[in-house]
């Protein structure tokens, strides 16, 4: 397992941005798909987005296409999710999750996880 440590999460307008890093443990960062997930008060913990190992491939949930965008640094081990046009439906706290090789999309399949950052977005 990889520990993961998020950031970036705070209170924004609606409209606004924010920025989430996720720092990982390990030097086998480059081995792991790493995703998004969130957390809205009273709800299931739903997928956000998902990146490769190698950066090529990502997918979203069709709730944040076009607006969120997920990325990776080797260099620095981290993941990020920069989020634009935020949404007070956006309000969630937001956790970022590592597996081995191949993408995925259910919680299920991610072996470790993040404490959670939370993330506000007023209207």
């Amino acid at each position: 397992q990889v520990q993961l440590v998020e950031s970036g999460g705070g209170l924004v307008q609606a409209g606004g941005s924010l920025r989430l890093s996720c720092a990982a443990s390990r030097r086998t960062f480059n081995s792991y798909a790493m995703g998004w997930f969130r957390q809205a008060p009273g709800k299931e913990r739903e997928f956000v987005a998902v990146i490769s190992w190698s950066g090529g491939t990502t997918y979203y949930a069709d709730s944040v296409k076009g607006r969120f965008t997920i990325s990776r640094d080797s260099a620095k081990n981290t993941v990020y999710l920069q989020m634009n046009s935020l949404k007070p439906e956006d309000t969630a706290v937001y956790y970022c999750a590592a597996r081995v090789a191949a993408t995925a999309t259910n919680e299920e399949d991610f072996d470790s996880w993040g404490q959670g950052t939370q993330v506000t977005v007023s209207s």
